[in-house]
């Protein structure tokens, strides 16, 4: 295989019909590093809307619990990639999924918008740090996706194209983006996560990361901006990394989320119906989709 030919394979398929397939390709074939950093970076963005931030600290998850958290939800994201909206475990981790959010009283505005980051921010990753931006195509069959996975999860009025989920997502972040204690709370949970996964180098890293927050972010949770030389060194560091990428051959097998070292909290393996929170429910917590019964599609 040559470096462009999964873009090639991509081009062939339809994205609104073929989006489980392309997203696959995307995410686990040809970005599996970066779409993994910048889901990272949509999760931690939703914190800034002071109504996702407290609602966060309040159930402890995120800052007494914060590993458990983070294996979690990227585990059951990806039981969804992986098994396919009619699967057994993405069925499963749907419902899980469902049965969480559904105990708590979050607006449809903030499901929208937390749904809208899983689109865009990957997209604005990529076209800064990655070895080739997304493709219109490949835009759109992610936004497929992510339209379709809105739908099981009984979100209303859904962007339709990636622009319309641009739009929203701007929107809501310029209307919603603000301090709040406990908001700042559960970020430095996750900065204090994520850098210790390093080490000694947990101070590098966590200034790392700062480094790669844009100005909004740094304001709604009071940080002070990084030196502009360290952040010219990060995303230098990180643009030559994607030069390097470029020149490696194509991945040939799938890298799915579960096989990150990141996840640390089930080295025995895990049950998708096991995984996550089981607070008391406040109504059903099924999938609203209808399923047709058999395999995952591809």
């Amino acid at each position: 295989m040559r470096r462009y030919d999964w873009l090639k394979e991509i081009r062939l398929l339809d994205p609104e019909r073929d989006f489980l397939t392309i997203y696959r390709i995307i995410a686990t074939r040809e970005f599996p590093w970066d779409i993994t950093r910048a889901l990272e970076l949509a999760l931690y963005r939703t914190y800034a809307v002071p109504s996702i931030g407290r609602l966060l600290a309040r159930t402890a998850e995120l800052t007494d619990r914060t590993q458990k958290r983070y294996d979690d939800t990227a585990l059951l994201l990806d039981a969804v990639l992986e098994h396919g909206f009619d699967g057994e475990d993405g069925r499963t981790a749907i419902r899980r999924i469902n049965q969480m959010h559904r105990s708590y009283d979050i607006s449809d505005e903030d499901m929208r918008y937390v749904l809208c980051t899983f689109v865009v921010v990957p997209k604005r990753w990529l076209d800064a740090y990655g070895w080739r931006p997304l493709s219109a195509h490949e835009r759109a069959a992610v936004a497929a996706y992510y339209r379709t996975l809105g739908r099981h999860m009984g979100i209303t009025e859904l962007p339709q194209t990636y622009e319309d989920f641009e739009r929203c997502l701007d929107s809501y972040e310029e209307a919603h983006f603000g301090w709040d204690e406990d908001a700042r709370r559960v970020s430095d949970a996750t900065l204090d996560l994520m850098a210790g996964w390093y080490g000694p180098l947990a101070p590098v890293v966590r200034g790392a990361s700062m480094a790669l927050l844009d100005d909004t972010l740094l304001a709604a949770f009071r940080y002070d901006r990084p030196r502009p030389a360290v952040r010219k060194a990060v995303r230098g560091a990180l643009k030559l990394r994607a030069r390097t990428v470029r020149l490696l051959p194509p991945r040939r097998t799938p890298h799915y989320a579960r096989q990150n070292p990141e996840i640390k909290g089930y080295p025995n393996g895990f049950r998708v119906a096991e995984l996550g929170t089981f607070p008391a429910a406040r109504r059903t917590g099924g999938c609203p989709v209808p399923h047709k019964e058999g395999p995952a599609g591809s």
